[in-house]
Protein backbone atom coordinates (compact mmCIF):
# COMPACT_ATOMS: atom_id res chain seq x y z
CA UNK A 1 0.00 0.00 0.00
CA UNK A 2 2.74 2.23 0.06
CA UNK A 3 3.29 2.80 -3.14
CA UNK A 4 0.01 3.71 -3.60
CA UNK A 5 0.50 6.14 -1.24
CA UNK A 6 3.17 7.50 -2.97
CA UNK A 7 1.68 7.28 -6.29
CA UNK A 8 -1.53 9.70 -4.88
CA UNK A 9 1.27 12.16 -2.87
CA UNK A 10 2.74 12.52 -6.50
CA UNK A 11 -0.10 12.35 -8.74
CA UNK A 12 -2.05 14.94 -9.91
CA UNK A 13 -5.51 14.58 -11.02
CA UNK A 14 -9.15 14.39 -9.45
CA UNK A 15 -11.29 11.62 -7.73
CA UNK A 16 -14.75 10.07 -8.33
CA UNK A 17 -16.43 7.64 -5.60
CA UNK A 18 -18.91 6.22 -6.35
CA UNK A 19 -21.42 4.28 -3.96
CA UNK A 20 -24.91 2.80 -4.06
CA UNK A 21 -27.47 2.16 -1.24
CA UNK A 22 -29.28 -0.66 0.00
CA UNK A 23 -31.43 -0.74 -3.14
CA UNK A 24 -28.53 -0.54 -5.32
CA UNK A 25 -29.43 3.48 -6.97
CA UNK A 26 -26.00 4.27 -7.47
CA UNK A 27 -24.49 7.66 -6.79
CA UNK A 28 -20.47 9.72 -7.92
CA UNK A 29 -19.53 12.53 -6.27
CA UNK A 30 -16.12 14.46 -6.44
CA UNK A 31 -13.74 13.72 -4.17
CA UNK A 32 -10.07 14.37 -3.38
CA UNK A 33 -6.42 11.55 -3.24
CA UNK A 34 -7.50 9.45 -0.02
CA UNK A 35 -5.51 9.62 2.96
CA UNK A 36 -3.23 6.97 4.32
CA UNK A 37 -3.77 5.95 7.59
CA UNK A 38 -3.27 2.90 9.38
CA UNK A 39 -1.52 0.21 7.67
CA UNK A 40 -3.25 -1.22 5.08
CA UNK A 41 -6.41 1.21 5.42
CA UNK A 42 -7.20 4.27 3.62
CA UNK A 43 -9.83 7.04 4.69
CA UNK A 44 -12.05 9.84 3.27
CA UNK A 45 -13.18 13.09 5.03
CA UNK A 46 -17.17 13.28 4.25
CA UNK A 47 -19.81 15.24 4.94
CA UNK A 48 -23.53 13.61 6.43
CA UNK A 49 -24.45 13.70 2.04
CA UNK A 50 -25.43 10.87 0.08
CA UNK A 51 -22.53 9.38 -0.05
CA UNK A 52 -22.21 9.02 3.19
CA UNK A 53 -26.00 7.63 3.56
CA UNK A 54 -24.97 5.14 0.94
CA UNK A 55 -21.54 3.77 2.96
CA UNK A 56 -24.26 3.36 5.78
CA UNK A 57 -26.30 0.06 4.18
CA UNK A 58 -23.74 -0.61 1.49
CA UNK A 59 -20.36 -0.83 2.25
CA UNK A 60 -18.55 -1.16 -1.01
CA UNK A 61 -17.25 1.60 -3.00
CA UNK A 62 -15.24 2.24 -5.79
CA UNK A 63 -12.95 5.34 -6.67
CA UNK A 64 -11.88 6.84 -9.63
CA UNK A 65 -8.44 8.90 -10.35
CA UNK A 66 -7.94 10.35 -13.57
CA UNK A 67 -4.64 11.47 -13.88
CA UNK A 68 -4.07 15.20 -15.41
CA UNK A 69 -2.34 15.14 -18.67
CA UNK A 70 -3.22 14.13 -21.75
CA UNK A 71 -5.01 10.26 -22.68
CA UNK A 72 -6.74 8.56 -19.96
CA UNK A 73 -4.28 7.16 -17.22
CA UNK A 74 -4.79 6.44 -13.43
CA UNK A 75 -6.31 4.17 -11.09
CA UNK A 76 -9.57 2.31 -9.82
CA UNK A 77 -9.83 1.39 -6.22
CA UNK A 78 -12.58 -1.09 -5.44
CA UNK A 79 -13.39 -0.48 -1.25
CA UNK A 80 -15.04 -2.10 1.46
CA UNK A 81 -15.39 0.02 3.89
CA UNK A 82 -14.17 -0.87 7.53
CA UNK A 83 -15.89 1.81 10.07
CA UNK A 84 -16.36 5.50 10.65
CA UNK A 85 -15.92 8.23 13.12
CA UNK A 86 -17.02 11.61 13.85
CA UNK A 87 -13.48 13.00 15.28
CA UNK A 88 -13.55 16.73 14.45
CA UNK A 89 -10.28 17.02 15.61
CA UNK A 90 -8.25 14.26 13.63
CA UNK A 91 -10.45 15.47 10.89
CA UNK A 92 -8.92 19.03 11.01
CA UNK A 93 -5.05 17.45 11.57
CA UNK A 94 -5.38 15.37 8.30
CA UNK A 95 -7.48 17.30 5.65
CA UNK A 96 -5.52 19.30 3.32
CA UNK A 97 -7.50 22.21 2.56
CA UNK A 98 -7.78 24.68 5.67
CA UNK A 99 -9.94 26.71 4.69
CA UNK A 100 -14.04 27.33 4.31
CA UNK A 101 -15.11 24.05 6.39
CA UNK A 102 -16.24 25.85 9.82
CA UNK A 103 -19.64 25.26 10.45
CA UNK A 104 -21.65 23.12 11.76
CA UNK A 105 -22.30 20.34 9.80
CA UNK A 106 -21.11 16.58 10.52
CA UNK A 107 -17.50 16.09 9.24
CA UNK A 108 -16.95 12.52 9.14
CA UNK A 109 -13.45 10.17 9.00
CA UNK A 110 -14.98 6.84 7.06
CA UNK A 111 -12.35 4.33 6.44
CA UNK A 112 -11.96 1.64 3.82
CA UNK A 113 -10.01 -1.49 3.04
CA UNK A 114 -8.46 -1.96 -0.18
CA UNK A 115 -10.29 -5.06 -2.33
CA UNK A 116 -8.61 -4.32 -5.46
CA UNK A 117 -6.44 -1.72 -7.52
CA UNK A 118 -6.64 -1.49 -11.17
CA UNK A 119 -5.69 0.88 -14.00
CA UNK A 120 -8.14 3.59 -15.30
CA UNK A 121 -8.17 1.69 -18.51
CA UNK A 122 -7.55 -1.92 -19.05
CA UNK A 123 -7.10 -5.33 -17.11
Amino acid sequence: MKKLEEYFEKTKGFGVLATADSSGKVDAAVYSRPHFLEEGTLAFIMRDRLTHHNLQSNPSATFLFVEEGPGYKGKRLFLKKAREENNPELVKKIKRRKYGDENEEPIYLVYFTLDRELPLVGA
